[in-house]
């Protein structure tokens, strides 16, 4: 049997590319296609993969400007040739899911969200703009983009959600079901370890969406220490907003991150997501979560027992929050149990029976 992947782009190892790392393991000789690939922050595992892209990959300046060429990653997917696989699984927050398939093929989806930027600009500032001649030009790109997105949603034959959030999304902008299967956590990679903990820790992608001013603007009140692993477009406007207490670390490689999950007091996680890998591998090296009440963390997250919510994405929410946090509240065997339910393994089993029982159909 062909297998093809597609997934939107590979520049960091994070939870959606953990996926496809799965994926491959289920199907080891199976082909990534991708927008555009950059090997700076990706580990050797990743640099082995059968890595194929699009004509994106030879735009000019695309380390600096990626975002900038979003308008084009439709006809990048729908360039590629996939027409000779049996099976084709599109790993996809964006476009991936736009490939274009053979009348024989099985085009599953892992859909990790509907196009986020089309079906909800209000959560990211990018898309905010106060000239009239940007707004406009805003509006109708944002209107181009909800066109085909609902026309590419068509071209699937079975959409696969990371989270009942994600399904219901799935639902309404596309009028599709959904069935769902949690995406993998490595909780492996995350022991629980007696060590001093002495920082509250933010591990993300220092973009718009993730609402990262409101856990620094908290914590520089708060004057309490925190420690943010990650690098993005927002960093230096997140440092100007930002007091002595807080550390911005930068891209912390993949093997660095489990200590310094295990030196945390809590996990801070001030933004909505769709379902949400990293609070669960805090969770699995046994450290709380403190998140906003809000998607797919209420799938993930026990409150008063694996973590505490907070129900406004706004500083004296989280204060709040913070202020009844105790560390003796948590137990950390809880926490590391209660994430092993969603490890690698059962991820790999729940697709690889979902695949094979819909192949059968065909």
């Amino acid at each position: 049997m062909r297998v093809a992947i597609a997934h939107e782009w590979l520049t960091t190892l994070g939870g959606s590319e953990r996926v496809v790392e799965a994926l491959l393991e289920l199907y080891p000789d199976a082909p990534v296609y991708t927008a555009f690939h950059s090997s700076r922050n990706l580990p050797e595992v990743v640099k082995k993969w059968d890595v194929r892209t699009s004509f994106v990959q030879s735009l000019p300046f695309l380390n600096r400007i990626a975002q900038k060429y979003i308008p084009l990653f439709p006809l990048a997917f729908e360039s590629f040739d996939l027409s000779g696989y049996d099976l084709v699984i599109s790993s996809s927050s964006a476009c991936a899911k736009g490939v274009l398939t053979g009348p024989g093929t099985l085009h599953v989806c892992y859909c990790y969200t509907p196009l986020r930027y089309a079906w909800e600009p209000h959560l990211d500032a990018r898309f905010q703009f106060g000239n009239p001649l940007l707004k406009a030009g805003n509006t109708a790109l944002l209107h181009y983009l909800r066109m085909w997105d609902r026309l590419a949603a068509d071209r699937v034959d079975e959409f696969v959600a990371i989270s009942r959030n994600v399904a219901a999304k799935i639902g309404k902008y596309y009028r599709r079901e959904a069935t769902v299967i949690n995406p993998p956590v490595s909780v492996e990679r995350f022991p629980v370890k007696k060590v001093a903990r002495t920082y509250f820790l933010i591990v993300s992608r220092l973009v718009p969406y993730k609402r990262l001013e409101v856990a620094v603007e908290a914590f520089t009140r708060l004057g309490l220490p925190l420690k943010i692993a990650g690098d993005g477009p927002e960093r230096e406007r997140l440092q100007a907003l930002a007091g002595p207490n807080i550390e911005f670390l930068g891209f912390v490689p993949d093997e660095e991150v489990p200590p310094l999950m295990a030196g945390c007091l809590a996990l801070i996680f001030p933004g909505e997501e769709d379902f949400g890998i990293v609070p669960l591998e805090a969770m699995a090296a046994g450290r709380p979560v403190i998140g906003l009440g809000r998607g797919g963390l209420l799938e993930t997250i026990q409150e008063g027992k694996t973590g505490l919510f907070f129900p406004e994405p706004a500083p004296a929410s989280l204060i709040d929050a913070v202020s009844r946090f105790s560390i003796r509240d948590f137990q950390p065997a809880r926490l590391s149990k209660h994430a092993a339910k969603f490890s690698k393994e059962r991820f790999k089993k729940e697709m690889a029976d979902f695949i094979d029982a819909r192949l059968r159909e065909r």
